[in-house]
């Protein structure tokens, strides 16, 4: 007898019987969580279990079950909020992701309003979804310079969406030999994980790589092969900085249903930047004056102001040891976003086309 996962080699398989289990279905789980909980798992509703996480095999059911069958206050919640933290199918070590939410996102409420109610609320609202039938949107391309925010709201999903998040960026794609098969496997765990995203980062610079054609041409046919009852639930999520980068046979009507674009932080947001960002520096660089900072900042991205502390902490550090006079708290802070567009405009980066299809939400970008 010989157990296979994919496939039983040729050599073997015409001179053998070939039986195949089955994927697990309601009825499967019941009679796993019953073997592994005993009456405890009557607390339990596994066709809300099922919809969170139908790709389950007997061993992650078994631990999940010995993990939960103690807890005094067992529910369904508590069971699927426990799948959730296992990171069971992800591709993503939600552990390494630098741990960001929603409220770290400041300036973009039009993008977050249109992210819960267009692909959170079908992951997380279970009943309603399942009642109202409720599926996220297919395809999202995310635009806008860099800097800007999109690959944090990647970040925020993960941590947010766990094992229902699924990345492919340029570590999948570079230097590999086999990132077809890497691509397929991803397609196929999210598939049997809907609902489920998979967040392709920074895709106009994937598909200027080597692999170019041959990927996307790869990449149309696995979006095109979302069909059937788990793939329909599946969210492909893309980022890029220039749309007009992208195959025009990517980002055609129908397969993007939703576009979102992240611009440069206004005055207010970048108070709010600020004032945040100082509140946690030590004397005397916490009193420098936010209103005069984001006055004198317009044109940079939210990771420039992030940049901007950093240097104007270490202008101050540095003239401290040097036992230099310490000038004005604030003129560090001038110092840094002088240094910074000086930058911008000696090397300047590539702007963004736009793109007609685009929707503009979030920043204000302001011409300063």
């Amino acid at each position: 007898m010989l157990a296979v996962s994919e496939g039983a080699p040729e050599s073997i398989g015409h001179r053998a019987q070939t039986v195949k289990i089955a994927d697990f279905d309601v009825a499967d789980y019941e009679s796993i969580c019953a073997v592994y909980m005993g009456d405890r798992a009557g607390c339990l509703d596994c066709a809300r279990v099922f919809r969170f996480a139908p790709a389950l095999n007997a061993h992650q059911l078994r631990a999940a079950c010995a993990c939960m069958r103690d807890v005094e206050d067992l529910t369904t919640d508590g069971f699927i909020e426990y799948l959730g933290s296992q990171n069971l199918t992800s591709n993503v070590e939600i552990e390494e992701v630098e741990s960001v939410d929603w409220n770290d996102l400041k300036g973009v409420d039009d993008i977050i309003h249109a992210l819960d109610v267009k692909i959170a609320l079908p992951f997380e609202q279970h009943e309603l979804a399942a009642k109202f039938q409720l599926k996220p949107k297919r395809g999202v391309l995310l635009a806008g310079p860099p800097g800007t925010g999109k690959t944090t709201i990647g970040r925020a999903l993960a941590h947010r969406l766990r094992s229902k998040f699924f990345l492919i960026d340029g570590t999948v794609i570079a230097g590999s030999r086999d990132f077809y098969c890497k691509i397929e496997k991803i397609f196929d765990s999210a598939k049997r994980n809907a609902p489920s995203i998979i967040f392709i980062d920074d895709a106009d610079v994937i598909f200027e790589g080597d692999h170019k054609d041959g990927l996307y041409r790869y990449l149309l046919t696995m979006l095109d092969g979302l069909e059937g009852a788990s793939a329909e639930r599946v969210c492909v999520m893309m980022t890029a900085m220039n749309v007009s980068s992208l195959p025009p046979a990517l980002v055609r009507s129908g397969r993007i249903e939703l576009w979102l674009e992240t611009t440069l932080p206004d005055e207010k947001a970048r108070r709010v930047i600020f004032a945040e960002r100082l509140v946690p520096l030590p004397a005397p660089l916490c009193s420098a004056d936010p209103n005069l900072l984001a006055r004198s900042s317009g044109g940079l991205t939210g990771a420039d102001l992030k940049s901007v502390v950093e240097d104007a902490k270490l202008l101050y550090a540095h003239e401290w040891v040097q036992g230099c006079a310490v000038r004005s708290v604030e003129e560090y802070f001038l110092e840094a976003i002088a240094t910074i567009k000086k930058g911008r405009r000696k090397y300047g980066r590539r702007r963004t086309v736009e793109h007609p299809g685009a929707r503009k939400v979030g920043f204000v970008p302001e011409h300063n």
